[in-house]
């Protein structure tokens, strides 16, 4: 789920905001690399924000699994993951170098907050306080605000747990950033287990009340990024029912049945079957760009809740997690103004995310899942993606 608001921002107006990050990856494979740290993590130099901030890449792999963290924004820069025979391909969208994830980004790979997805014109009342955020997505905040998670800096770390290889990324939100209330420490485990899963845990604490919402915003296509339209793949999802939107896709309080509509997935079905439908839902979102309700609800350990199969290559990604919620996006606003690291332009439909999370705008809606954290209470989440083929 991403802003509808596109704006291109040339390689000139960035270079305000950048200093230096031209060379592609495989450059900065090539120069930028430092020697393998804990786990067998190996370390790039991947670029330098203007204000001089060395920004890193990390890369693990486990298994045929290869994933790779940029230390600003969390961003998972590639999933790289094999065919029915057994050859790797990135199947997650984004950029080959710093300035484009400055520049203009809808969140390729980002972690998300600190509260994932919309709240209403950016406003949210909180024991008896009425609290201010930034207005970044037409009347709204979406995802944190216009310098939300996806637009800091990490500090990130390798770590070895048995068969298990990890990045953990760590950063304390001040008081008062974005508008929220509390300062918020964050932990984020990015892990790749022994059979190749990619398991992201998200903790939290606050020293004052405060709203959290954590998750991870990363687009994929199953057929390898740059691959084209992700509407052949088939996806089920295990959810009943969805949060339908207004014009400003603000859900409207109502948990409506998926019975009947464009967002029944409860049986496998291609995504692109429906996608076309004049339903008033798929108008707002110019597609699906919806929250569904996850028949398991909250859980203390992931469950699993969905399988997506592309069917040239077999692959095949299943979810599970421990939220209440996934926001389905069909990549609406992918308009042919970038080219990811294949080379090749991304365009309407040419990927999907699936955001594990509580449900948009919260705050303001009594009867949704709460998402509020307290003094002495800790925040935890967890979405495991698992792999294989057919």
């Amino acid at each position: 789920m991403t802003t509808s608001r596109r704006t291109v921002i040339t390689a000139a107006a960035a270079a305000g905001l950048v200093a230096s990050a031209a060379t592609t990856g495989t450059a900065h494979a090539k120069s930028g690399g430092d020697s393998a740290g804990k786990g067998g993590a190996v370390k790039e130099h991947f670029g330098t924000l203007a204000d001089g901030t060395r920004i890193d890449r990390w890369t693990i792999e486990n298994g045929r699994t290869r994933l790779r963290v940029l230390s600003y924004g969390g961003i998972v820069q590639a999933l790289e993951i094999p065919d029915r025979h057994g050859r790797r391909a990135n199947v997650s969208l984004g950029f080959d170098d710093l300035d484009s994830y400055v520049a203009d980004s809808p969140y390729f790979g980002a972690l998300i907050g600190r509260y994932g997805n919309r709240i209403a014109r950016g406003t949210f009342t909180l024991d008896g306080k009425k609290y201010q955020l930034p207005i970044n997505d037409g009347p709204n905040s979406l995802h944190g605000g216009d310098k939300g998670f996806d637009k800091h800096v990490w500090s990130v770390e390798a770590f070895r747990k048995g068969a298990d290889v990890g990045l953990t990324l760590r950063r304390v939100s001040p008081d008062g950033e974005m508008g929220y209330p509390g300062a918020l420490t964050v932990r984020v485990d990015y892990t790749l287990t022994a059979a190749g899963d990619f398991r992201i845990d998200y903790e939290a604490t606050t020293d004052k009340a405060t709203v959290v919402n954590l998750t991870n915003h990363t687009y994929y296509n199953l057929a390898g990024e740059g691959g084209g339209s992700v509407y052949d793949h088939r996806l089920e999802i295990a959810a009943s029912r969805y949060t339908p939107v207004g014009k400003t896709l603000i859900p409207t309080g109502e948990l409506a049945k998926v019975a009947g509509t464009p967002f029944d997935f409860r049986r496998t079905k291609e995504i692109g079957r429906d996608i076309r439908e004049a339903h008033q839902q798929m108008l707002y979102g110019q597609g699906i760009d919806h929250n569904f309700v996850l028949d398991k609800g909250i859980t203390s350990r992931p469950e699993h809740f969905l399988t997506v199969t592309e069917p040239e290559s077999g692959r095949v990604m299943r979810i599970a997690t421990t939220e209440p919620g996934v926001q389905f996006y069909t990549g609406n606003f992918l308009t042919g103004t970038f080219a990811g690291t294949s080379g090749r332009v991304y365009r309407q439909g040419d990927a999907f995310a699936l955001e594990t999370q509580h449900f948009p705008d919260s705050p303001n809606q009594p009867s949704f899942p709460s998402t509020v954290l307290r003094p002495g209470q800790t925040y935890r989440s967890t979405t495991v993606h698992s792999f294989s083929t057919r």
